[in-house]
């Protein structure tokens, strides 16, 4: 009966297997020794069969139902991992089953976590060919996000699937269940595709770094502590490689659920209050940037939720040129902090030579956004550069928001600090002047067809500019400032505002200080 179910399996399985494997082989990992009882260390007959089929040039290892204590799993080519319903690849807690983190003197411009892969559970070297599927879970059970938050020790395993310096990887159909630093964390990887994965974990979903070529489709993510979707380019190679050719699409986002409650339907919140239990602000979001050594080209991201999450951010901090970037279609709900936040700074976490980078050519459309800013008085979208460095060529069009409120007409005043090495970060500015649109340091911005609320009343102005050249604001709605005004501008030349009722159309060529 168990070779019937097996060949069955086979048959499914193989109409998968990709022809540059140039195999229909299918290898149950049970006959290499594997016992999945969920006590006894698996992770040393899965590698013995990884070796054993990679030598016959490739082919599926296939896990039927059961518990698999692992450590390090290693990657070859031309290797496929089949996870049927029921297997389970558990991370163990102990030091001595994980290969050593190797050696890498980048460490320094990016954490721990992006600078190693040898250390993970699941891990790839300069692979090719490389397969995970199935409807199996793969449990980070003892795997460490941060020795200094969970007191683990840093020698385990920190990461569930890291792959580096390897091209034609796809992930699909898998769960991720507490993946530790990363679920996932791929890194110099060319064509890569990740479909229909529900991960739910402790720190980030998916990390996609210095990248090109990569798809990520249908995939649910809840990452309460930390972020669900991520494209970076760190230094973490030696030298700044771009990420480009993205495709993020059909993906839903959130922080606000128990870990595990996703994957289980249950879909069980956080106590409010409880610090033991809910955290201060779910993240949750999908990411461009933070390290941003290389640059971000031609991506676009298309038909997403985000749900009780921070909003959308780019981010380019470290000398990257972020642009070529399209954003569609997203809905939104019950977010942290602004909906939409771009940011170009200089922390410049790189080498000396690095000089700061742009962001520009980023067109955002077809937005809905509900309940903004549910943790302090920011904005519902704030685009900030630097002096000297302003971000460029950017349009939002077709955007409804509905921002918390609550802000009073004191909060006007306010002079945000630059903070022009700072982290990047919605919020990172504080209390802003402006509830609707932060603006400053920028250079070429069109807003058409954009309508914004609050739920309540806030009697700050709705926009705010400074440092800001060549503005059109074509057909944009908003609460009308009775009392106070409407916009706020500082240093602002070319500004064009037509059938923004009920203002005027304007057209100011030049102005130092003006309330509209």
């Amino acid at each position: 009966m168990l070779k019937k179910y097996i060949l069955l399996a086979a048959l499914s399985v193989s109409a998968i297997i990709t022809s540059a494997q140039n195999t229909t082989a299918i290898h149950n990992v049970k006959d290499f020794g594997a016992i999945a009882n969920g006590t006894t260390l698996d992770s040393k007959a899965i590698n013995r069969a990884i070796d054993t089929i990679a030598s016959k040039g490739g082919g599926t290892l296939f896990f039927p139902a059961g518990i698999y204590l692992c450590g390090s799993i290693r990657l070859k080519s031309n290797i496929t991992l089949y996870l049927d319903q029921g297997a389970v690849i558990e991370a163990s807690s102990n030091v001595s089953d994980y290969d050593p983190a190797e050696p890498n003197e980048w460490e320094q411009y990016q954490d721990f976590g992006h600078s190693h892969w040898h250390n993970s559970l699941i891990w790839g070297d300069s692979v090719h060919n490389v397969s995970i599927l199935g409807p199996g879970l793969i449990y980070g059970k003892g795997l460490t996000r941060d020795e200094g938050r969970d007191k683990l020790p840093k020698e385990l395993g920190n990461k569930a699937i890291a792959i580096v310096n390897s091209n034609h990887i796809t992930i699909r159909d898998i769960s991720i269940l507490h993946g530790g630093h990363f679920g996932i964390l791929l890194t110099g990887v060319d064509n890569a595709t990740i479909d229909n994965l529900i991960i739910d974990t402790n720190c980030d979903g998916m990390d996609i770094d210095c990248c090109n070529n990569v798809r990520i489709t249908d995939c649910s993510v809840n990452s309460p502590w930390d972020d669900a979707i991520v494209l970076k380019t760190s230094y973490g190679l030696g030298y700044p490689k771009s990420t480009e050719n993205v495709t993020i699409s059909g993906c839903y986002v959130t922080g606000g659920f128990q870990e595990g409650t996703l994957l289980d339907g249950t879909y069980k919140r956080y106590t409010k209050g409880n610090p033991f239990d809910y955290p201060p602000d779910p993240m949750g979001r999908i990411k461009l940037g933070t390290e941003s050594n290389g640059d971000f080209k031609n991506i676009v991201i298309t038909n997403c939720v985000f749900e009780t999450c921070y909003g959308l951010a780019l981010e380019s901090v470290d000398g990257s040129n972020l642009q070529d970037i399209s954003i569609s279609n997203i809905t939104m709900r019950d977010l942290s902090f602004s909906a939409i936040f771009l940011r170009l700074g200089s922390r410049m976490r790189a080498p000396e030579n690095m000089k700061v980078g742009t962001l520009k050519r980023i067109n955002i459309s077809n937005i809905v956004a509900y309940n903004v800013n549910d943790t302090s008085f920011d904005s519902i979208i704030d685009i900030s550069g630097i002096p000297g460095h302003p971000v460029e060529d950017i349009k939002l069009d077709n955007i409804v928001a509905y921002y918390k409120g609550g802000g009073t007409k004191s909060l006007a005043v306010i002079n945000p600090p630059e903070k022009e090495t700072g982290y990047p970060e919605p919020g990172m500015f504080g209390t802003l002047p402006g509830w609707g649109l932060f603006i400053r340091h920028v250079k070429g911005i069109e807003v058409n067809d954009v309508a914004i609320h609050y739920i309540q009343k806030d009697e700050r102005p709705a926009f705010y500019l400074n440092d800001v050249q060549q503005a059109d604001f074509n057909h944009v709605k908003w609460p009308l400032a009775r009392e106070g005004y409407n916009f706020q501008l500082k240093n602002v030349t070319d500004l064009t505002l037509h059938n923004c009722l009920p203002l005027h159309d304007t057209n100011i060529k030049k102005i130092t200080e003006h309330n509209l």
